[in-house]
């Protein structure tokens, strides 16, 4: 074998062995955020509505490239850091005390750690650390206000907010779309950026009426198309 075919072999099995990690990294991205939501609510289903809405969103706004695959990072993870929130205060039917506030804020604090271990979820800490975030300052963990909030964050907390509401839960019944809409509407340029609000709602209600008319397994599966997308082509 002459020196052009030896290189041409080793760059094959250095490609094969990339893209295998790479495939890995993602199948346990998809696990982790699914294994945190699983505990939180008892189904993964918010995880996968909630990161394909971000990202249809994020496209809307014209998110570059780099862009989107940290929110994709970020929106399967976004709360990683519940998985050291204690039970009596992450499964708490009723609303929290001050206390217990306190301590379900620190899971921000939790998932940058988190995420923080790993140079390839590093990504993940625009939305990990920025989806409780007010565009007003008014958030946390930081205060941060306006454009200071990373773009993947603004993002995602329209997104974040609209599932939780207009989804059912253990603890509470779905909220009607169209009071959701209000809400957020209500809190645009306080809570939320209010540019990526006006070209939100759109998406969210066509996305939403999608998954909802669909099979369970919906939303996961174009999640894993967008992941495709993204990362592999």
């Amino acid at each position: 074998m002459n020196l052009e075919n030896s290189l041409l072999s080793l760059q094959e099995k250095a490609l094969g062995t990339a893209a295998a990690l790479l495939l890995s990294n993602l199948a346990s991205l998809k696990a982790l955020g699914s294994a945190v939501a699983k505990r939180d609510s008892g189904t993964s289903a918010h995880n996968f509505r909630v990161t394909l809405m971000a990202l249809r969103v994020g496209q809307a706004v014209g998110m570059d490239a780099a862009t989107m695959r940290r929110l994709i990072k970020g929106a399967l993870l976004h709360d990683i850091g519940k998985i050291a929130i204690p039970d009596a205060v992450l499964l708490k039917p009723g609303a929290l005390d001050a206390e217990e506030t306190e301590v379900m804020r620190t899971h921000v604090h939790h998932g940058l750690d988190i995420v923080h271990s790993s140079p390839w979820l590093a990504e993940a800490a625009d939305v990990v650390g920025g989806h409780h975030e007010r565009f007003d300052g008014g958030g946390y963990p930081a205060g941060r206000a306006g454009q200071n909030i990373p773009l993947a964050a603004r993002v995602f907390a329209v997104a974040d907010v609209f599932d939780a509401l207009a989804s059912e839960r253990p603890y509470k019944e779905a909220m009607p779309v169209a009071e959701v809409i209000e809400r957020i509407r209500a809190k645009s340029g306080t809570h939320f950026d209010p540019d990526i609000v006006e070209v939100a709602i759109p998406v969210l209600l066509h996305t939403h009426d999608e998954v909802v008319a669909g099979p369970a397994s919906l939303a996961e599966h174009l999640v894993d198309d967008e992941i495709a997308r993204r990362f592999l082509s």
